[in-house]
């Protein structure tokens, strides 16, 4: 096994719905649908971001993409936050440094 971080392997686009951060996550080649699949879990990704609510996940590999719902972490949301990314797009950073392990 090896470690890889999930920028290794996808680009990630960052949204919101008031204070949940939805997560679409775009493997680059087939392969890395296949170690994203089995190792970004929503319990990984829950755990990554410290959240205790179910993060929830959509498989769509015909696009291919991995979509994440991850509740109560923009604090309210853009109308309801006071900080500056109330749309959680560095969110999408902090994924993309999430280490995984990848069987050779």
């Amino acid at each position: 096994m090896n470690e890889v971080t999930v920028d290794d392997l996808a680009d990630v686009r960052a949204g919101d719905k008031g204070d949940t951060l939805i997560l679409a996550v775009l493997p680059r080649d087939a392969e890395a649908y296949v170690v994203l699949e089995s190792a970004l879990t929503p319990e990984v990704v829950a755990d990554h971001f410290a959240v205790s609510e179910p993060v929830a996940r959509t498989e769509l590999p015909h696009l291919p993409a991995l979509v994440f719902r991850v509740p109560s972490v923009l604090a309210g949301g853009v109308t309801g936050y006071s900080g500056l990314d109330g749309h959680g797009k560095t969110l999408g950073y902090h994924l993309l440094m999430l280490r995984l392990e990848r069987n050779r």
